[in-house]
């Protein structure tokens, strides 16, 4: 069995334990140097994963059924979310963009076979578009969509499993709130002295932050790939929270 193979059991066998949520799965998968850097100090964007960790990520993205990143990912890198470098399904994107900031000519806008999601504020001003579908969802006082009632909205839409890319507002957010499950990370072997993957997760007591166990870790051509279970002290004390 080779890593993308042994990868996709272990989370296929997890995905059991979260039938009956009301939320999706939710896998967090990015990748990062040594030095935990995601992107250049000047925010520029920075390919760090091999082809083969690409490939897996690739992977990794047709195993699920949703796509998620924020509005500063598409701003920085225009991605497409789809699957290329792997034979399979592509996943539903869905962009979180509070304030409605995606340009028109995103290539998320241009999909062939699926209409991007915009989970937006109640209250943002959206054209009418019919190359994205907008979702207007709850907000804070700041205008910031809600997490839970995102994951609940996309969970009634049909998404049971969610990959989360990023960016790093969307990566802390989701771990403050303790909504991540399961988590799949490419270490490149570069330092970089960048901008970093996770911000302050707002945690006074240490033993309560997010820990992963049990820790698996391979070698993929000349990247580590790590992965395991997201498990959080106070789990079942969680407060709902909002995200920016």
């Amino acid at each position: 069995m080779n890593l993308n193979q042994q990868i996709e059991r272990w989370l296929l066998s997890q995905r059991t334990q979260y039938a009956g949520s009301e939320r999706p799965f939710v896998t967090l998968s990015y990748a990062q140097s040594w030095d935990g850097s995601i992107t250049l100090q000047s925010g520029e964007p920075l390919a760090l994963s091999g082809e083969q960790a690409m490939q897996l990520t690739h992977h990794l993205r047709s195993l699920h059924d949703g796509i998620l990143v924020g509005i500063g990912t598409v701003l920085a890198d225009d991605p497409r979310l789809n699957v290329r470098q792997w034979r399979g399904p592509d996943p539903q994107p869905v962009v979180l963009d509070a304030h409605f900031r995606i340009p028109p000519g995103a290539r998320l806008c241009h999909l062939s076979d699926k209409r991007c999601w915009i989970l937006t504020s109640a209250d943002a001003i959206c054209p009418d578009d019919s190359a994205l579908e907008i979702i207007r969802l709850p907000g804070d006082s700041a205008g910031r969509v809600s997490l839970h009632e995102a994951l609940r909205e996309l969970k009634r839409r049909g998404i049971n499993s969610l990959m989360v890319e990023g960016g790093a507002n969307v990566i802390t957010g989701f771990l403050q709130q303790q909504l991540v499950d399961a988590m799949v990370l490419t270490v490149a072997p570069r330092l970089v002295g960048g901008y970093k993957a996770v911000g302050d997760l707002g945690v006074a007591d240490r033993t309560a932050l997010p820990h992963i166990s049990p820790v698996f870790t391979d070698r993929l051509g000349t990247d580590l790939i790590m992965w395991g279970q997201v498990k959080y002290d106070n789990q079942d004390n969680a407060s709902s929270g909002e995200h920016a």
